[in-house]
């Protein structure tokens, strides 16, 4: 439901269903009245759920003709048009409007001759019609008119267009700049050309960077393009470059142009001629006829038009040698002779050079070595022209039967001089079927294993040649007759065992016999083989074996020697004839006997136990190693320790495993260490012995740290050893000789108070022993050592932790972190104590100073004291001023006793009343004479004679006596103290000079009873002075 609220002033009316405002019958409305209508359109709810909305509505009476042409909303539009816009884009809306409504046609009178523009003659919609380009156009200026039909109903507008850019054009070099240039090899920074290139873009688009594309660290290019070398071109190397030039403009996404340019390198003469090789060795042949061309050098010269010479610069040579200087052909001047040259290799060095002939650099150098090879002069020549043997009929096969023996006199060490044999299969051949000789030695032996008939001669010939060019030999005979089995002696036994010998057997032992016979025939005895050190001798006649050289079980501990036993017959004609029957073996062992002593791995044996071990804990383990076998290699250890406390050794060793245990417990005893030695000794106990020392130092977990890895336990329990060795080699590093020990492998412990465990990592938990100090090494040092070489040892460990095995921390143990959370918690409660002590001090300050005033005070009172006594007539009793003096000192000292209670507590009142002076109330001190400034005298030779006792006289009813005065008997004591402090005053109140000082006078005895009761009636009984003082100080007269 519509309806007007307000404001039609009643020239209008609604329609309260259609919302149709139109004008109240009857009224006429004047020509530029305008109305503003309040309406309101509610729904048909019912009025407690209805809801509204209310609007304004404006009204203005226009004249009743068109009078106003339609106008635009501005007579100038500016706007800024990127060259890269697209066809069709709307750039502007120039709707006019018309007050009477009328239908508005608009066009683009002027600006647009190219028609780039595109405007809706109905809307107003200016339109892009046609690519802008800003390089050709770059601002429009459009007159746009709007009309309405009319003559006069015709209204214009201007609209500012400016074209902005658009990065659309890369940089052009400019071609007519010369793209082949050239520059000289050798010189930097020398100028090879110039580029240039343009840019029509505006603004940063159009500023242009030159760079180069490639050979960057042998040229550069400038900001303006010109180019030079960077570093000397070498033309040798390469003289033609293809250099890229790149130019690119300075927009964000830049536009890039290249330009290639052909440089020639330039040659100059800077190279000197090179030999293809640095040296040339070629051998020559002795004997060569002269002018034999034997080697040709060449050299390159790599400069442009080099013309390269040759000759020889070493002057000795020119004698020899002949080099053609354009061809680089050597030659002989003369023949060489092998055998001329004195040293072992027959060679000639010289050096040669190559030049250029029209350059100026140094000439290339080479070294030529000739080796004149040697041609075999000389043939081998045997030293005798027939050689005879003798060999069994049943010899074996391999037996040596002689020896033949060749020289060749070419020069030793040269091919042409080594000497080898064969035997001439031609000549003789079943005897070249059943013996040989060896290649190398010359021997000839059996071929074969003989069967044949006695009596029966062999002929062989022997071929001895060389290794030279060419080969030459020499031939040989020899003569072999087999022998009459009844000469060839026979052993008793193939194979002799005698009992084994000891290794300590003298020289002279006789260790086996051996035996053979032959008919009609002296036995001669020889060792043939096994014996090469010649340990062993052979009686040649009775065949006794014997110990010639000391025997070493540890080095041999067997022999098996060859005997042969021979007729005197063939020995005196030097053929010995080996058969089966006249050669025996001989086995000799060696017996073992105790002739090594222990020794230890090492020289000291350091190790740690923790406080908190328990008895019998293992500590460490030693180990000795002895060279001989058997028992006697059996080890028993024992330890020697000096006593400890009560008799107790502190150790235990488990005699044949050499574990030594702990035998004590060690609590509290950290930074301890004791030192022993343990004793080895072989064959169980019974043999020899060495020693070692052992250092174990007391340790508990605040030396240790603990190595955090990510392996398990048994891992690093597998590789303890070798983990340790590498831990230890850097400890060792920073303290030579420190020993890493291992206090226990576990699963990693984490979490609050270390309660948690992680079996898939492990806790290696360490210290260092430092045999300097004979203790552990700090645990903060032994972080340091280990922490900064952590990726050092990590790299170490690899090998034994696996793949990705590596130590993830060093941290302190369990114990001592516990420890110092408990230590921060604890530090207020100490703080507290602290301050409490210091409060306590404060106060006790000004009694101990007012005790100080009033002890100034009173010495300067007993000076005065003592003066005025002086001044008295001898015998004047001036018991009162020391009655005074008496009861005041006795008062000043139970106050500064009272004040040190005070503050050290009332539980050390025994030591301060020990240490401080006693106070004498005895009858001497109220004497005259002990109040003299002069210090006490020893006493006089002769005493005064004492009177007989006399019964004391009762005194008055009083209060028994207490303290020290029941005892009259330590008078004499008390006094002796008292007289001191007098001394004391003395030395402190020094009396005027104008009053003379009193003489000395000797320590009194002990006053007699008579002494006592005359006193007593003079001054007052002693007892009333003493009960005066408990009533003043009842809580110190006991100490009194």
């Amino acid at each position: 439901v519509y309806e007007i609220l307000a404001g039609d002033q009643g020239d209008f009316i609604i329609n309260d269903r259609t919302g149709l405002i139109t004008i109240a019958p009857g009224v006429v409305l004047s020509v530029g009245r305008s109305y503003a209508l309040t309406v309101k359109a509610s729904d048909s709810a019912p009025p407690a759920q209805r809801r509204s909305s209310i609007t304004t509505v404006y009204i203005e009476v226009l004249p009743p003709n068109n009078q106003s042409p339609p106008r635009f909303p501005q007579l100038m539009y500016s706007l800024e048009v990127s060259e890269a816009m697209r066809i069709g884009a709307v750039l502007l809306n120039l709707q006019a409007f018309d007050r009477e409504g009328d239908p508005i046609r608009y066009l683009i009178q002027n600006g647009d001759p190219q028609q780039v523009f595109n405007l809706s003659q109905s809307s107003g919609l200016l339109a892009l019609g046609k690519p802008l380009d800003r390089e050709s156009t770059d601002r429009y200026i459009l007159i746009v008119t709007a009309s309405d039909g009319r003559p006069d109903g015709t209204s214009t507008a201007t609209v500012n267009i400016v074209v902005t850019d658009v990065n659309d054009n890369g940089p052009i070099f400019d071609m007519f700049l010369p793209k082949n240039l050239s520059v000289q090899e050798e010189e930097a920074n020398a100028f090879v050309g110039q580029v240039r290139a343009t840019d029509p873009d505006a603004g940063v688009n159009g500023q242009v960077h030159y760079s180069l594309a490639n050979f960057n660290n042998l040229f550069r290019i400038t900001s303006n393009g010109s180019i030079y070398t960077a570093v000397k071109l070498n033309r040798e190397v390469r003289d033609y470059y293809e250099l890229i030039v790149e130019a690119t403009d300075g927009a964000v996404d830049p536009r890039r142009s290249t330009l290639t340019l052909a440089i020639k390198v330039l040659d100059i003469d800077d190279n000197s001629p090179v030999f293809t090789n640095a040296s040339y060795t070629v051998c020559v042949p002795e004997n060569l006829p002269p002018g034999t061309v034997f080697l040709q050098i060449e050299a390159k010269d790599v400069d442009l038009g080099s013309n390269v010479t040759y000759r020889i610069r070493t002057q000795e040579a020119l004698q020899y040698f002949a080099l053609n200087k354009y061809t680089g052909e050597l030659s002989l001047l003369k023949s060489l002779d092998y055998e001329s040259f004195s040293d072992t290799e027959a060679t000639f060095t010289f050096l040669v050079e190559a030049f250029d002939s029209k350059g100026t650099m140094p000439p290339g150098i080479a070294t030529v070595t000739v080796r004149v090879k040697d041609m075999n002069d000389y043939s081998p020549v045997f030293s005798k022209k027939l050689y005879r043997g003798m060999v069994a009929p049943d010899a074996v096969k391999g037996t040596v039967i002689t020896t033949v023996s060749a020289e060749d006199q070419d020069p030793p060490g040269t091919p042409a001089s080594r000497v080898r044999y064969k035997v001439d299969v031609v000549q003789f051949p079943y005897s070249a079927s059943i013996f040989d000789v060896e290649e190398t030695s010359g021997r000839v032996v059996t071929r074969v294993n003989l069967n044949e008939e006695p009596s029966t001669v062999f002929k062989l010939v022997v071929i001895a040649y060389d290794d030279g060019d060419p080969v030459k030999s020499n031939t040989t005979t020899v003569e072999i007759a087999v022998l009459q089995p009844s000469v060839i002696p026979r052993f008793t036994q193939d194979e002799y065992r005698p009992p084994p010998v000891s290794e300590s057997a003298p020289k002279g032992t006789v260790v086996a016999v051996v035996m053979a016979a032959a008919l009609n025939q002296t036995i001669v005895y020889s060792i043939v083989s096994g014996n090469e050190e010649d340990v062993f001798a052979i009686n040649n006649r009775t065949g006794v074996i014997s110990v010639k050289k000391s025997l070493d079980y540890e080095s041999v501990k067997s022999y098996e020697l060859r005997v042969q036993a021979d007729s005197l017959q063939v020995v005196r004609s030097n053929l010995r004839v080996p058969s089966k029957s006249n050669t025996a073996k001989v086995f000799i062992e060696v017996k073992d006997e105790n002739d090594h002593a222990p020794v230890f791995t090492k020289k000291m044996y350091i190790g740690g136990v923790s406080e908190d071990a328990k008895m019998f804990s293992s500590v460490l383990k030693v180990k000795a190693d002895d060279k001989d076998t058997g028992n006697y290699s059996a080890m028993q250890y024992r330890l020697i320790i000096p006593p400890i406390k009560d008799g107790k050794e502190g150790f235990v060793i488990e005699a044949y495993t050499g574990l030594i245990k702990t035998a004590m417990l060690f609590k509290n005893m950290r930074r301890s260490y004791f030192k022993f030695q343990v004793i080895a000794t072989d064959n169980y106990g019974k043999g020899l012995s060495s020693k070692a020392d052992v250092l174990v130092s007391v340790v508990n977990q605040l030396d240790m740290q603990v190595i955090v890895s990510n392996v398990p336990p048994t891992l690093v329990e597998q590789n303890k050893d070798q983990l340790i060795g590498i831990l230890e080699r850097y400890v060792q590093d920073q303290i030579p000789g420190a020993t890493v020990v291992v206090e226990s492998i576990g699963a990693r412990r984490f979490g609050d108070g270390y309660s948690e465990e992680d079996y898939t990592k492990s806790d290696l938990m360490v210290y260092a022993i430092d045999p300097q100090t004979n203790r552990a090494i700090m645990r903060n040092e032994l972080f340091k050592f280990l922490d900064g070489k952590l990726l050092d040892i990590n790299k170490e460990f690899q090998p034994y932790l696996g793949q990705g095995g590596r130590i993830l921390e060093i941290r302190t143990p369990d114990v001592v972190a516990n420890v110092k959370k408990q230590a921060q918690a604890v530090g207020y409660t100490e703080g507290a104590l602290l301050a409490l002590a210091v409060i306590i001090i404060l106060c006790c300050m000004p009694a101990i100073l007012i005790v100080m005033v009033s002890y100034r005070q009173r010495q300067a009172e007993c000076a005065k004291t003592a003066r005025i006594q002086m001044a008295l007539p001898a015998g004047k009793p001036a018991s009162t001023a020391g009655y005074h003096f008496q009861q005041s000192m006795s008062k000043k000292l139970f106050f500064m006793k009272g004040c040190f209670s005070s503050c050290l507590g009332f539980s050390n009142i025994w030591k301060i009343n020990r240490t401080l002076p006693p106070v004498s109330l005895s009858s001497s001190l109220l004497s005259t004479q002990h109040l003299s400034p002069a210090k006490h005298s020893k006493p006089p030779a002769k005493q005064p004679a004492v009177l007989p006792p006399a019964p004391v006289p009762e005194p008055p009813p009083r209060r028994e006596l207490k303290g020290i005065l029941k005892n009259i008997q330590n008078l004499a004591a008390i006094e002796k103290s008292v007289a001191n402090m007098y001394s004391q005053i003395d030395k402190n109140h020094v009396l005027p000079k104008h009053i003379s000082k009193l003489k000395p006078v000797a320590t009194p005895e002990l006053p007699t009873p008579e002494a006592v009761a005359e006193h007593n009636q003079q001054n007052g009984s002693l007892s009333c002075v003493v009960e005066e003082l408990e009533k003043r100080f009842p809580s110190q007269s006991t100490a009194l």
